[in-house]
């Protein structure tokens, strides 16, 4: 009676770190393929737009806590940061440190900071607040043209001084590209 010779060891650990090499590429380029055709634009776009591709500013209201509105309007000559996000989304969660920090740093530069909150229960905000010590202010979603159709959260968009969208980031906006891009707004 023969046996069936049994390759070697060698053989079998070579075709297995094959296999496996393979599998990680196909993967790899997969997610990359998912990155490149489904990541928000804002993760493509290096930097504030250039002023004379910037849209028309266009009226923006929100309600502050108490009922009364805040208005972009009355904001003209400051750089203006509007970060739409609520209690239970994670990414928002992740994200409101280094809003926090980045809120810190320009606000004796005269930048302003606006949160909307989105949340259904409003009794959430407060404790959210406390917890990040969130300095700046808190408003309610108003009416506001540019993040209309958009549910992605966190949303993050940058108004220049003329109260005109610089940048739009959809999801979460990294501190260093959020310090970077209001830096060269305020070089503007």
């Amino acid at each position: 009676m023969t046996q069936d010779p049994q390759p070697s060891e060698s053989k079998k650990t070579v075709k297995s770190f094959r296999r496996n090499l393979i599998e990680w590429a196909v993967t790899l380029v997969l997610c990359g393929s998912l990155l490149y055709f489904f990541a928000p634009p804002s993760w493509w776009q290096f930097g504030v737009s250039d002023v004379s591709d910037r849209p028309a500013p266009q009226p923006v209201v929100l309600r502050n806590l108490d009922g009364s509105t805040w208005n972009l309007a009355d904001q003209r000559d400051k750089v203006v940061v509007v970060n739409y996000w609520a209690t239970w989304c994670g990414p928002c969660r992740f994200e409101t440190p280094g809003l926090v920090t980045v809120s810190s740093e320009f606000a004796p530069r005269g930048v302003e900071f606006i949160g909307v909150n989105v949340d259904a229960d409003p009794a959430a905000i407060a404790p959210f607040v406390e917890e990040f010590k969130i300095p700046y202010r808190i408003v309610r979603a108003g009416n506001d043209p540019n993040i209309a159709g958009d549910s992605v959260l966190p949303t993050t968009i940058l108004y220049d001084r003329r109260g005109a969208v610089a940048k739009k980031y959809t999801g979460i906006v990294l501190e260093s590209t959020l310090r970077s891009d209001i830096s060269s707004l305020l070089a503007e």
